[in-house]
């Protein structure tokens, strides 16, 4: 996390240095940008995935390692206003997320590695502050539906044979800030933002009494993204 913060951070000052914030400069990039009723873009970013475990009884919880993960995809803007913008953005996040179960003895008992591949579709609404120069400060907020390509789901094994499963589909919140700035030819926005899952995502293992999920209550994604938007 403290990575992806710093790579975010990093690119602002960049960015407000050649947008003339400190020289004090004028001029304006692409006046008419924001105009426009339909805009497009693509954006590539980064996350950091995690699981949130409510469990029935209080025993030793599950060890959760998280990786750094890959983001990609679309973006389609309508313009309401001059604050206002209603956004889909179709794409791809690649995640893992290393799982330690406690009370076993043997790594192949007690260790899963958990790849998602989702293919990830948020509806958002964006409310920016007015433009100053070539840059404008924005919130985003909305919600998310998406399919994990590599869940499991209907794998018959479950963790006694060393197949950790979860549902194929998720609902998720989704909040977040950035910067818009306005190059010479597009406009380029960093941004970081917060996914909360709303589903529980764990199959139970077949056997009820299973050691692995039984005294798990509710198992949903949370994660932060770091995208960089080209429009």
């Amino acid at each position: 996390m403290r990575q992806l913060l710093f790579i975010l951070l990093s690119t602002i000052p960049l960015c407000l240095q050649a947008q003339g914030f400190f020289t004090k400069e004028k001029v304006r990039n692409n006046p008419n940008f924001d105009k426009k009723l339909f805009s497009w873009g693509y954006y590539l970013g980064t996350n950091v995935y995690d699981f949130n475990f409510d469990y029935i009884n209080e025993v030793d919880e599950v060890e959760i390692e998280k990786g750094i993960g890959f983001n990609v995809g679309l973006i389609g803007n309508m313009r309401i206003n001059d604050y206002l913008d209603l956004r889909l953005e179709p794409g791809v996040i690649f995640s893992t997320r290393n799982l330690t179960f406690p009370n076993f003895e043997e790594d192949k008992d007690k260790f899963r590695e958990v790849k998602s591949a989702y293919v990830h579709i948020p509806l958002l609404v964006k409310f920016s502050t007015k433009r100053i120069n070539n840059f404008k400060p924005f919130v985003i907020a909305g919600g998310s539906i998406a399919t994990n390509l590599s869940s499991n789901e209907e794998n018959p094994d479950d963790n006694a044979a060393g197949e950790f499963r979860m549902e194929s589909n998720a609902q998720f919140l989704e909040v977040g800030f950035g910067i818009d700035f306005y190059l010479e030819y597009f406009k380029f926005s960093p941004s970081i933002r917060g996914v909360f899952g709303l589903s529980d995502e764990l199959i139970r293992d077949n056997d009820p009494n299973s050691p692995w999920t039984s005294n798990i209550d509710e198992m949903k994604t949370r994660g932060v993204f770091i995208n960089f938007t080209f429009q």
